[in-house]
């Protein structure tokens, strides 16, 4: 388990990659393996989305089971779980012998079915999390989480490092990949609206928002440092004050709460986040460190 290393020139020999699933990021992914040399077979519910494709060299098939048919990697990024199992259960689809890199969206349960299908059907299953734009593949920081069997994700290692070169394989479970994509989401949305509100308040009170953004964007390496320490504080489960004592934040979370109101903004957002950390203040976490707020969620 952890960042999987560059595969070996022999590991990135030509190879039959299917593609299912034209949207932004799988045509982004048909894209990748043709420029890694292998020979590409893709497939698209609505044809018309690999004519690009197809010009710079992949096979476009005409049935979904026509693609899987010479892969020995069959990568899939299509809208959910339900229209992959339809394309997988079509006419001819057989994946016996062959490993399915799955990066369609779904729920880790939903992950779970898959795998337990697919082994049922002498399949390999990796599930995969893709953690950046379309634009952003193929860097060497492009952050892919994968999950599955080790052996697995051994044979499609050099797929996936084309796909992006921090690879993170966070062990056998089909889940891991799909909870731990949770788990970062809940930072990314947290986030977002948290940065949304901070605009809004910026906003009201007539200051440049433009300058706001470039203040976050200066303070957020530092900050990514405090969360990453912030992260052992939990693992460990010694919540001594280290860095930032829960106390001071139930009183900023207080003051924020209270500026949104006072300028005639919605306030269910600072509430929330107020309300939390003074429950954990009640439970008596004050005098831990910030992260103590993990013990009352």
């Amino acid at each position: 388990m952890g960042i999987l290393p560059l595969p070996t020139p022999q590991e990135v020999r030509m190879k039959d990659i299917a593609v299912i699933g034209l949207g932004q990021m799988g045509a982004t992914l048909a894209r990748l393996s043709l420029q890694a040399g292998w020979r590409v077979h893709v497939w698209n519910r609505t044809p018309g989305k690999a004519e690009s494709l197809s010009a710079a060299g992949a096979g476009v098939a005409a049935r979904p089971a026509d693609a899987v048919r010479a892969a020995e990697i069959v990568v899939m990024c299509v809208h959910d779980y339900a229209a992959s199992r339809q394309i997988l259960d079509a006419d001819g689809v057989d994946l016996a012998g062959k490993v399915l890199v799955q990066f369609t969206t779904g729920s880790p349960r939903e992950a779970q079915d898959a795998a337990a299908a697919l082994a049922a059907e002498g399949a390999g299953f990796v599930a995969g999390a893709i953690q950046v734009a379309p634009e952003q593949m193929g860097q060497p920081d492009t952050t892919i989480l994968v999950s599955g069997a080790e052996e697995h994700v051994e044979r499609a290692r050099a797929v996936l490092t084309a796909y992006g070169g921090n690879i993170v394989h966070l062990g056998a479970s089909p889940a891991a990949a799909a909870t731990m994509d949770l788990a970062t989401l809940s930072f990314v949305y947290g986030a977002s609206l948290g940065f949304f509100q901070g605009a809004a308040l910026a906003e009201r009170e007539g200051l440049d928002v433009r300058r706001y953004g470039a203040i976050v964007h200066a303070l957020a390496p530092s900050y990514g440092e405090f969360l990453r320490h912030e992260a052992g504080v939990i693992a460990s489960g010694d919540y001594r004050i280290t860095q930032s004592p829960l106390s001071i934040s139930v009183d900023a979370t207080r003051r924020i709460e209270d500026a949104m109101r006072a300028r005639g903004l919605r306030t269910e957002l600072p509430a929330a986040i107020a309300a939390l950390l003074r429950r954990a203040d009640e439970a008596g976490y004050g005098g831990e460190e910030f992260a103590a707020v993990a013990k009352v969620l």
